[in-house]
């Protein structure tokens, strides 16, 4: 058992944790094997997601000294914990493992959002969002259609002064 020291050290850690990150997932892990954890840690690793069980007293201490509210009422039962820089991913991953295993127990508790505690709903419609790679090209493609038209229609009068000169050639060569 952990002493005073140890478990401060423990919810600093946390702290920092929730800090670096602006997506968190809690889930009930109940209902997986080991080898199930394995395969699901090495997809979020793979993510950059550090999926952590963590204890529940712990993780309030944290989330309390951070100012993070309405968290207390998921923090029952085993919990563990996904971080991400990127507020999609770990939500995204831990849903499509759960349906891809055909997990019945495995259960999406809440999510912390930039700070803010979001439920099981709210996180649902966060993994359904594309991922930011996907967003990002979205941007640029918009951002580069109208640079696309504007070039056609500069090129218009270029290229009808082509075909003009084209058809001068034509009689000259004609006569």
């Amino acid at each position: 058992m952990p002493n005073i020291e140890e478990k401060s050290l423990i919810v600093s850690e946390i702290k920092e944790k929730f800090q670096q990150s602006s997506g968190v997932v809690l889930a009930d892990y109940r209902g997986l094997t080991v080898a199930q954890v394995t395969q699901l840690r090495a997809e979020l690793r793979k993510a950059g997601v550090e999926y952590r069980v963590l204890k529940n007293t712990l993780v309030r201490r944290a989330a309390d000294e951070l100012g993070v509210e309405g968290l207390e009422p998921f923090l029952k039962g085993p919990t563990a914990l996904a971080f991400s820089a990127d507020p999609v991913a770990p939500a995204k991953i831990l849903l499509d493992f759960a349906k891809a295993n055909k997990l019945k127990k495995f259960q999406i508790k809440a999510g912390v959002l930039e700070g803010r505690v979001i439920e099981a709903e709210g996180v649902k419609a966060l993994a359904d969002l594309p991922s930011r790679e996907v967003l990002l090209a979205m941007v640029l493609r918009g951002m580069q259609a109208p640079l696309s038209g504007m070039v056609n229609v500069l090129q218009g009068p270029i290229r009808k002064m082509g075909y003009a000169l084209e058809e001068v050639r034509k009689l000259k060569a004609a006569q």
